[in-house]
């Protein structure tokens, strides 16, 4: 088994990643997470992914 992690700043930029690293591979789970924090008066999002996957090479 091998694990991928994606962290992007948009919930798109994270599912166009996630379903290119996917394709052709055979995906044993796929965890998801928002996080929000505050910068001053800004709001940041944090978008995140981690892919188990097999291995097949």
């Amino acid at each position: 088994m091998q694990v991928k992690v994606f962290d992007e700043e948009h919930e798109k930029d994270l599912e166009e990643q996630v379903n290119s690293f996917i394709k052709g591979k055979t995906i044993i789970d796929i965890k998801y997470q928002v996080s929000v924090a505050m910068y001053l008066e800004d709001q940041i999002y944090c978008y995140s992914a981690m892919i188990m996957y097999e291995n097949t090479c």
